[in-house]
């Protein structure tokens, strides 16, 4: 029996997402706990596991369609000892099984926290589908053979900006997937392939003006929509004071002495936790207006963008 793959829902809110990257092709044996997919949405990347063992028979979404409502069928799987082109024929009879669940992000620095008070928005742009059979041989083909490298989202973007090449790194993370820590030994080392071009990808100046459009990404988008509600909505005043920070720069080093291998205490986080004791020691600042009056906290809740 064919096991069609949904659109999983990543946070109470999520409707829709974007399906950022496949990791697996049409074809591929795919086993219980593999990572298959990698899912945006306007908080953070994460990775899809599959529950069922079985073959990819059918990629229904291609990589970087957005505005993918939760439980639609994103690709069929059909279950071992069953042929692919019957359980690809079958999707439309079969209804939709269960079959994905996200995993724990790898790194903490994958979450991005945005400021509270809105839902998720998804994307404007339109569903994007892709069937194997509106794809050329030549695609085909390249999908097919193209080597699987199973990276953190953050160790690829670090990559990206970089111009690092994955396929040339060795991961040291839970069954070799490829972690930040690889990327930037690498880095420091000198030892990944760099892609061709080089690091940066250039717009030079010629009799030929040139453009390079990068559409937004659901999270950036929300950021975006979130800052200027609150730049257009809140009144706002600025206040510039000097400070001498020497006693805090020398608390920061004896506790960055102290907390655990990994672990970086960085000037803003204490600037941050500074404003939240602020927050609490004057119990008057620690709210916002509303129509009929103003609601005051008992906690502080400081969001960064």
């Amino acid at each position: 029996m064919a096991i069609s793959i949904l659109m999983p829902a990543l946070s109470p809110t999520m409707t829709h997402g974007t399906l950022a990257r496949w990791l697996v092709a049409e074809g591929d044996p795919v086993r219980s706990g593999d990572v298959i997919a990698e899912i945006e949405t306007d908080k953070a990347t994460m990775e899809v596991e599959a529950l069922d063992d079985g073959i990819m028979a059918r990629i229904l979404v291609k990589e970087g369609a957005q505005n993918v409502a939760v439980n639609d069928v994103i690709a069929v799987m059909a279950e071992e000892g069953e042929s692919t082109e019957a359980a690809a024929g079958s999707i439309a009879a079969a209804p939709p099984v269960a079959s994905v669940q996200p995993a724990a992000p790898l790194q903490p620095a994958t979450q991005t926290v945005l400021p509270s008070g809105g839902k998720d928005a998804p994307a404007p742009a339109p569903t994007a589908a892709v069937s194997s059979s509106s794809l050329s041989p030549s695609q085909s083909q390249s999908q097919s053979q193209s080597p699987r490298i199973f990276a953190s989202p953050l160790a690829r973007r670090i990559a990206a900006d970089a111009g690092i090449d994955l396929a040339g790194l060795t991961g040291t993370g839970p069954h070799g997937r490829i972690i930040r820590a690889d990327v930037e030994e690498a880095m420091t080392a000198g030892t990944g392939r760099t892609r061709p071009g080089g690091q940066a990808t250039a717009v030079m100046a010629t009799d030929t003006q040139t453009e390079n459009f990068v559409p937004h990404n659901a999270m950036r988008r929300v950021i975006a929509e979130r800052l200027q509600a609150s730049k257009q909505t809140a009144p706002h005043f600025y206040l510039t004071v000097d400070c001498e920070i020497d006693t805090l720069l020398a608390a920061r080093k004896a506790l960055n002495a102290a907390v655990a291998e990994g672990v970086k205490i960085s000037v803003n986080d204490m600037v941050v936790k500074a404003a939240a004791s602020a927050l609490m020691a004057v119990p008057e600042v620690n709210g916002y207006f509303e129509d009929e009056g103003c609601r005051y906290f008992s906690e502080a809740d400081v969001c960064i963008a």
